[in-house]
């Protein structure tokens, strides 16, 4: 199980940085998508979260951490709304320049 956890955190981070290298504005969103989405398994992971533990200390048995599951819903949120915001500021752009490109070379069209 840890290993298909490892890959999955390894593939969605490859992906993320893949298309945060793209010269788009839509893949670099998703890219960080991906990335956020690799971020939250891992806290996750790190978390230890226990089989069948109890969240409420007082209860016999093995108690749950709650500490990675409010920081991944904490992240959940502000990945949201980066996200929105992104893709507002992605809208626009390409409202203003007719394409959504988000290389810094100017070309021949612009003086």
């Amino acid at each position: 199980m840890e290993a298909l956890l490892a890959s999955a955190i390894g593939t969605l981070t490859a992906v993320g940085i893949y298309l945060m290298l793209r010269l788009r504005s839509f893949p670099v969103i998703l890219g960080l998508t991906f990335l956020s989405y690799a971020v939250n398994l891992f806290i996750f992971a790190a978390g230890r979260l226990a089989v069948n533990a109890a969240p409420i200390i007082g209860t016999p048995g093995p108690h749950a951490d709650p500490l990675p599951q409010a920081l991944v819903l904490t992240a959940i949120v502000i990945s949201f709304g980066m996200t929105a915001v992104m893709m507002i500021m992605a809208i626009g752009g390409h409202l203003a320049a007719g394409h959504d490109r988000i290389d810094l070379d100017r070309g021949n069209d612009q003086p």
